[in-house]
């Protein structure tokens, strides 16, 4: 599972073109920051690798399998 923190993203869009699955995609609503944030499209699809998450370079985004972190 992809949780994004919407509020700490800069739509600098890694999340997205390092995703190996398409999982994300940079949505159509603006954070408090006036940034868009990516969204989940296919959940899915996820391999729960957390590429995404370790590409964020706010921190914004949290993968987890299962009961915890991945």
């Amino acid at each position: 599972m992809v949780q994004i923190n919407e509020g700490l993203c800069k739509s600098c869009g890694y999340c997205v073109k390092f995703c190996p699955k398409q999982v994300l995609q940079i949505g159509h609503e603006r954070n408090r920051r006036g940034h868009f944030f990516p969204v989940v499209v296919n959940e899915r699809s996820c391999i729960t690798c957390a590429v995404c998450a370790l590409m964020c370079p706010e921190g914004a985004i949290e993968v987890s399998k299962g009961g915890g972190k991945a």
